[in-house]
């Protein structure tokens, strides 16, 4: 079978080697796309312009706002004297948050007293909104202003004259900062190389029938599943190259830590690819347009990976009847198993019922598209 199997193999790898452009383009756009969403959708909101209304103007007021400023997720645009300057640098978006310091700030804090501050956030932008809110709160509870501590705490009190001040104290595991490439990079990787895969073999296919080089192919002695290996095989090794591509970026441009096993890794990337290749070759059976196999290809396998795969939204938070769907999505496993090599370290012992259900997925592509292949040649 190795005999008959390596000439398309081999004509397989002629056919890129001819074409550099698209060859270029293969092994560029996963890159591509990968430093385009992985910038574009990023979902840290850093720099955010702060309007500042200082009623007070004392020291202990600026220290406030240098407190609030020496980070990187707020920057002063506007410093303005009145209440209605203040609604206007919020409504034209000048500012996206507001800080107004009341007139008593310094004399409450030094006489020990409750000093309040209020913070006015542009909801018209709620995924701004809501992580500006949480940057608020979280560099307000390491805030120290004295002669007071201002930092919440809970208080639990055993007797009213004796309150036992309670710390919390929260440790975030596999991504300390919160960083969203550490989520997003992964999920991309998932997305990309299943739109690769499936993309890559319903294209070829589909040319092979368009310029009547299949007739060719037909009536030779090649048996459906040998032909079908041939023309798989070769994309395979390119998306392992992608791959590896992918793995640099990632690494060394967007910082995600590798904390697992590289081996583990290529296997299970292997695995996945091998279903999106299945994918393709099932469409490529079913139309001979290259424009028609481009489109069900994407239909097929982009839409599912974004938004049934909990990249984007929490499979959790999902409606019963589209999380029953995603179960049959493999991008979804795949997104577990790339995770949590990457972030967690995460072996075989761990991540097994992902891999079980990606290699019975590409197995079941592969019988499944060889039988349609085969009907399709007959």
């Amino acid at each position: 079978m190795r005999s008959r199997i390596w000439p398309i193999m081999r004509k397989e790898f002629l056919e890129i080697r001819r074409d550099p452009r698209n060859l270029g383009f293969v092994l560029a756009m996963p890159v591509l796309m990968l430093l385009l969403y992985g910038y574009g959708i990023s979902s840290d909101v850093k720099w955010v312009p702060l309007a500042v209304y200082d009623r007070d103007g004392r020291p202990p007021a600026r220290e406030l706002v240098r407190r609030f400023t020496s980070t990187e997720y707020f920057v002063v645009t506007a410093q303005v004297g009145s209440l209605r300057e203040f609604r206007r640098v919020i409504d034209t978006g000048q500012a996206k948050v507001g800080l107004v310091i009341p007139e008593d700030f310094s004399q409450n804090l030094a006489a020990g007293r409750p000093a309040p501050i209020q913070f006015v956030v542009d909801g018209s932008d709620s995924n701004t909104a809501n992580i500006a809110i949480g940057n608020i709160a979280s560099i307000g509870k390491s805030i120290e202003l004295s002669p007071r501590d201002l930092r919440p705490h809970i208080l639990v009190t055993p007797t009213l004259e004796n309150p036992v001040p309670i710390e919390l104290r929260t440790w975030v595991w596999y991504n300390p900062e919160l960083k969203s490439s550490y989520f997003l990079v992964p999920g991309l990787t998932a997305v990309i190389l299943m739109m690769l895969a499936a993309m890559l073999t319903s294209l070829t296919v589909a040319r092979e029938w368009e310029r009547g080089t299949m007739e060719g192919l037909i009536a030779s002695p090649l048996r459906p599943h040998e032909l079908m290996i041939g023309k798989i095989l070769p994309y395979v090794v390119i998306g392992l190259v992608d791959v590896v591509f992918i793995l640099l970026v990632a690494v060394f441009l967007f910082r995600v830590p590798m904390r697992g096993s590289l081996t583990l890794l290529m296997i299970s990337s292997t695995i996945f690819l091998l279903g999106g290749l299945g994918i393709g070759l099932f469409i490529s059976a079913a139309t001979k347009s290259v424009q028609v196999a481009f489109q069900l290809s994407t239909l097929a396998t982009m839409l599912p990976a974004l938004l049934l795969s909990g990249f984007f939204y929490p499979i959790e938070n999902m409606p019963p009847i589209l999380q029953a769907i995603t179960a049959l999505v493999p991008a979804r496993y795949f997104l577990v198993v790339i995770r949590g090599i990457f972030l967690k370290g995460a072996g075989l012992a761990v991540l097994w019922k992902e891999l079980l259900f990606l290699s019975g997925f590409a197995v079941f592509m592969l019988i499944a598209s060889s039988a349609r292949f085969k009907k399709r040649l007959e």
